[in-house]
């Protein structure tokens, strides 16, 4: 699986209130490697929500916005020495942190476990419809796909987007709708940067041991039942015999 393009922020933010207003400004570190010449740093002024002025590593200098913000940026951009400040942060801020971060977080994964499940849809033009649901994976990006007979199928396939379970984790559902064929074979594909090798998974038609399992405990209480009603029918037939003997003497 070729590997995606990561971009993370590291935001850093100081405020400073006056009666009804706010000021406040943002550390911003957009990169997607721990190399410093992939790392964007930028330094952003607020003023009661409003940015007024923005420092930029990759201009390397400050940029005005506002009239004030205009102002202060001549100003800003006349001093080496703040220039100067901004310019270091993106070394001494940002590079120290996205290796932290690379260290910590981004180099780590955890792999997928796949579901696979049958529904018939209502309505539909197709008799069934297979569902891969794929869980508790990290980082985000993967790709799930569906093969037949080792053939990957491209068409009546639906995937929804990388969703967020709240603990770093995501999922994923491919719904693929077909008509089942004789002796054919379905699989779903998953492919992630915590697999060395794709993950696949083969649908297999019989029914599930849990189904199966339901189906047991159902038979035996039908069968119980059925002992249960012979055995009442038999007990009220003798009762019915012994009545009848004492009545006739």
């Amino acid at each position: 699986m070729s590997s995606s393009f990561i971009t993370v922020l590291l935001l850093f933010t100081s405020l400073c209130s006056t009666h009804a207003f706010m000021n406040f400004v943002v550390d911003r570190c957009v990169f997607n490697s721990s190399e410093l010449n992939d790392i964007e740093y930028s330094y952003s002024m607020f003023y009661s929500k409003l940015e007024y002025i923005r420092f930029s590593s990759s201009l390397g200098k400050f940029v005005g916005y506002t009239e004030m913000g205009v102002m202060n940026a001549e100003r800003f951009n006349n001093d080496p020495s703040i220039l100067a400040t901004r310019k270091a942060q993106k070394e001494r801020y940002c590079l120290n942190n996205i290796k932290l971060w690379y260290q910590n977080v981004l180099t780590k994964s955890v792999k997928p476990y796949v579901v696979m499940s049958s529904t018939t849809p209502s309505g539909g033009h197709h008799p069934d419809m297979l569902v891969c649901s794929v869980y508790k994976f990290y980082p985000k990006t993967i790709k799930v796909s569906w093969t037949r007979d080792g053939q990957e199928v491209s068409s009546d396939v639906t995937t929804t987007e990388e969703l967020e379970d709240g603990d770093w984790y995501y999922q994923t559902h491919s719904h693929l709708e077909y008509t089942p064929r004789s002796g054919e074979k379905i699989s779903c594909v998953v492919e992630h940067a915590s697999l060395k090798e794709p993950l696949i998974t083969d649908w297999n038609p019989s029914m599930p041991e849990s189904e199966r399992n339901k189906l047991a405990i159902g038979a035996s209480g039908l069968i119980l039942g059925l002992i249960l009603t012979l055995a009442g029918f038999i007990y009220y037939k003798r009762k019915a015999r012994g009545r009848i003997l004492v009545s006739s003497n």
